[in-house]
Formats: structure tokens, sequence, C-alpha cells
């Protein structure tokens, strides 16, 4: 029951966020939220999508920390990929690596196999156990960060 009031209550603040400031008059903006939101979790219900997976709110603050982390991270990557594509040169030395992840679950290695291919420049291509085949434009730097972030999506997942 806590994980279906948990998605509600997040649905419905994801929802005022992306809403803008309220005043008084939008009380048919609050009731189409408020049905929406009820809707959504009833039907996430019937299809039995609230587990400890589909709703993990053990994540809790420890995923905020990560995304600043990582937002940080992608916006890095992405100043280092306009450089090279903007050098005459064109600096690139694709391949394909393989990672080990310390992570013990699935949605851990979900996180981590997602944060990878949002940072540019690289992308999963494969995941088998506790490897990840990574594609990467450049190997330089590479493994640092993948090393960093693998210590960090463990943080989350809570098993360090």
């Amino acid at each position: 029951m806590i994980r279906v009031v948990g998605l509600g209550m997040t649905m419905f603040a994801f929802w005022m966020i992306l809403s803008g400031p309220l005043t008084l008059d939008h009380s048919l903006l609050m009731r189409f939220a408020i049905g929406s939101c009820l809707l959504v979790v009833y039907i996430a219900k019937r299809m039995d999508f609230i587990d400890h997976e589909g709703v993990p709110l053990f994540l809790g603050g420890r995923f905020l920390g990560y995304f600043v982390w990582l937002t940080k991270e992608i916006f890095k990557c992405n100043l280092t990929v306009a450089r090279i594509i903007l050098s005459p040169s064109l600096p690139i030395n694709p391949n394909m690596t393989v990672f080990r992840c310390s992570q013990n679950s699935d949605l851990g290695r979900v996180i981590f196999a997602n944060s990878i291919t949002l940072t540019p420049g690289t992308i999963v291509t494969g995941v088998e156990n506790d490897q990840m085949q990574v594609h990467a434009l450049t190997l330089s730097d590479t493994q640092d960060e993948e090393d960093e972030m693998d210590k960090r999506v463990t943080l989350v997942e809570g098993n360090a």
C-alpha cells in the first residue's frame, strides 16, 4: 500500500512541478491532476506493476544526489564531444570495450547502463551478468569515468 501511495504522490508532485505556478482559479487543473494520477495508479496496480523495482522508493535521496552528479557529467561530456566534432582533425578512436559492474540487482544494472548511454560519446551495446559491452567514441578517460559512475550507482543501489 505504501508503494501505491508513494507512486500517486510522486506523480502528483511531478504534475505540479510541470504545471508551473498555481493560483486559486486553477481548480480544474487540480482536478485533472488528481484524476489522472488516480487513474494511472489504478491501472498500474491492476497491471501488477507496483513492486520494489517498478516503484523504487528505497532509492530515496541517494538517487537525487546521483542525478545531480550525472547531469554535471553529461554536460562535461557534451562539451568534450562537441570539441572533438568541431576539431578539424576529428580525433576519434571508436572502440568496443567491456566493463565490469558491481551492482547486485537488475535495477542497479539498468541505472548504470542507462547512465552510460546518456553520457555523450558512449553507448551500452550489451549486458551479460556483471559485464557491459560499451561502444565509446574515444577511449581516453572512459575507464576512469565508468569506474566512478559504477561506484556511485552501487551507492545509490545501497549495496556498498
